[in-house]
């Protein structure tokens, strides 16, 4: 009893007025009905010349409205029978029916909600500073979240659903409860101590968090997307530290992977004076030698640190063969890539157009990049809205004939750009069918699908949520991150303890966590592509590259401890 009256107040408490309101009534109207049929069963029973308390009334009442019927008390005329009925068929509507649901409806759901509410989390504690604000809770921030989670960042998601709050709360993700248009919402979870605010839900929300956020703080960085070109002044003048159209990005960045054309060191990335670039062996004197007959680093002075295999990246060795289809990665200097596109690099004029299949904003993007690039190209395009000139081809991509129009059979490239990531699965596997030669590059909504692609046989793919996530982590830690091809990290850390004293070749890094170093930076210069009989010394750092399962292995090995600083340098796709 006391429970429940504990929580009758409790639901008066959380102004749930209308609730206890209508529980009363029920309760008003079947405590009136009671009393009526206890009435009647007195009167009725002074008809057939019996005569019983009014107490009994009351208990013949509720055993036969509670179905429990007892039998110790009957009517043996006509008139009591039918009584009984009615009032058994009363009990059965509501005692057995409504009662259950009202006492749910109007008492246990908001009990329960009110005890979810008080489990989730409305605030962040005291001395919170230093993280991530996440406004949404999709795919790209969950992304997000796992990387902020390996390179020890902290985060929160803000929800305004306390249901959907609760559901993250239980799967141990750091959640708050909070409006996104309320300035007190971010007050609570010290926003003006945050490292980054992250706005990614559509312009006009973008637009108001921005605003919002800037009641709460002047200062700290808020990064917005703009799905609208025009609404990208819109967010500056809002209040955005960082206006991205992450679309327009993933077009660009598909786009500048195009390598039909060039077997010249493309440069995806840089960390101050060392260059990464992409260079395919295709048509230059390298095809099927190995790396140790090349001997490239005697030749250049650029170093193979990776090779691209259809998708498949690997850290070669000396044996390594490099084929048709095989992608250099090379780490240098400017001098280093100009020596190799003298001696290795060709730009060859083809007349034949690079396909884009889907016309959407990543598909214009590329275009556009494409066109800057000199680099005619056809979009094959379904939905007559979208056709703009005579680059567009009018029809479904899927439809040979379609295809044919556009130049599949003389196309050195194809980028697959639909936002449906089981169409750019099924498109991949009919390209790689019609063309095994040619180059497939393809876009994935999520990140969980770019192996699937890769198995279709995609030889590049670029996840959205992925490019997004990490153009959001460079921000968070600027000036210390780049972007590169999507799985593989480039990172710099300080010598760990163990090392000092030691060779490269001694330190077996490479054989311990299959990343590669690449630069050794001492005393604020560069060595790039060290020989491996240079010794670490104690205020070192090195810069390594491997695929994401390398980086965390050697994070495990070499990661923050004993004072060592790990520093994420780079992942994904280039901008």
């Amino acid at each position: 009893m006391k429970l429940i009256i504990a929580e009758i107040i409790n639901l008066i408490k959380k102004k749930r007025q209308r609730n206890v309101t209508e529980l009363l009534q029920f309760f008003i109207v079947l405590t009136v009905m009671i009393t009526v049929f206890s009435i009647l069963f007195h009167f009725i029973m002074i008809y057939e010349n019996r005569e019983f308390s009014w107490i009994t009334g009351f208990y013949w009442t509720l055993t036969v409205m509670s179905t429990l019927g007892f039998g110790d008390i009957t009517f043996t005329s006509d008139l009591g029978k039918i009584f009984s009925v009615i009032v058994l068929i009363s009990g059965v509507i509501f005692l057995l029916t409504m009662l259950p649901f009202t006492l749910i409806q109007f008492f246990y759901l908001p009990w329960v909600e009110a005890q979810s509410r008080a489990k989730t989390p409305r605030e962040l504690p005291e001395g919170t500073e230093g993280h991530v604000i996440l406004t949404s809770h999709g795919p790209i921030t969950m992304n997000l979240v796992k990387k902020l989670i390996v390179f020890n960042y902290d985060y929160v998601i803000v929800v305004q659903d306390v249901v959907e709050a609760l559901a993250l709360y239980d799967k141990h993700y750091k959640v708050v409860v909070g409006e996104l248009d309320d300035p007190e919402t971010y007050r609570r979870i010290h926003v003006h101590k945050a490292a980054l605010v992250v706005a990614n839900i559509n312009d006009m929300m973008n637009t108001n968090i921005a605003y919002t956020v800037r009641e709460a703080s002047s200062e700290v960085p808020i990064v917005t997307n703009a799905e609208s070109d025009d609404s990208v002044d819109i967010l500056d003048l809002a209040g955005s530290t960082h206006v991205f159209q992450f679309m327009k990005r993933l077009g660009q960045s598909l786009a500048r992977r195009v390598i039909g054309t060039s077997t010249r060191a493309n440069v995806i990335g840089n960390i101050d004076s060392l260059l990464i670039a992409e260079a395919p062996a295709m048509t230059t004197p390298l095809v099927g030698k190995t790396l140790e007959q090349i001997r490239l680093r005697e030749k250049t002075g650029a170093t193979v640190v990776g090779v691209w295999e259809r998708g498949r990246f690997t850290i070669p060795d000396p044996t390594t063969t490099i084929n048709p289809t095989t992608v250099l990665l090379l780490a240098g200097s400017d001098e280093h890539l100009t020596k190799y596109d003298d001696k290795y690099g060709s730009f060859r004029k083809t007349e034949k157009p690079v396909l884009i299949l889907g016309g959407g904003r990543v598909g214009m993007a590329a275009a556009k990049t494409l066109h800057n690039r000199s680099i005619d190209y056809h979009i094959i395009e379904k939905k007559q809205r979208l056709i703009e000139d005579g680059h567009f081809i009018y029809g479904n991509a899927a439809d040979i004939n379609t295809l044919n129009r556009a130049g599949i059979k003389t196309s050195p490239s194809i980028l697959i750009t639909t936002h449906d990531d089981p169409t750019n699965i099924y498109l991949t596997i009919y390209c790689r069918r019609l063309r095994p030669d040619m180059q497939i590059i393809s876009r994935a909504n999520l990140e969980r699908n770019i192996s699937k692609l890769h198995e279709a046989g995609a030889d590049l793919v670029m996840s959205y949520d992925s490019l997004v996530a990490n153009m959001i982590l460079n921000l968070f830690k600027p000036d210390k991150l780049l972007m590169l091809a999507e799985g593989l990290d480039i990172f710099r850390i300080d010598i760990h303890p163990s090392l000092i004293g030691k060779s490269l070749a001694e330190s077996r890094i490479r054989d311990d966590t299959c990343c590669s170093v690449i630069a050794v930076i001492r005393n604020g210069e560069m060595d790039i592509n060290p020989d491996p009989s240079v010794g670490l010394k104690k205020h070192d750092e090195l810069v390594m590259i491997g695929t994401d399962a390398a980086h965390r292995l050697f994070i495990k090995k070499y990661g923050e401890k004993d004072g060592v600083n790990h520093k994420h340098l780079a992942t994904n796709t280039t901008n």
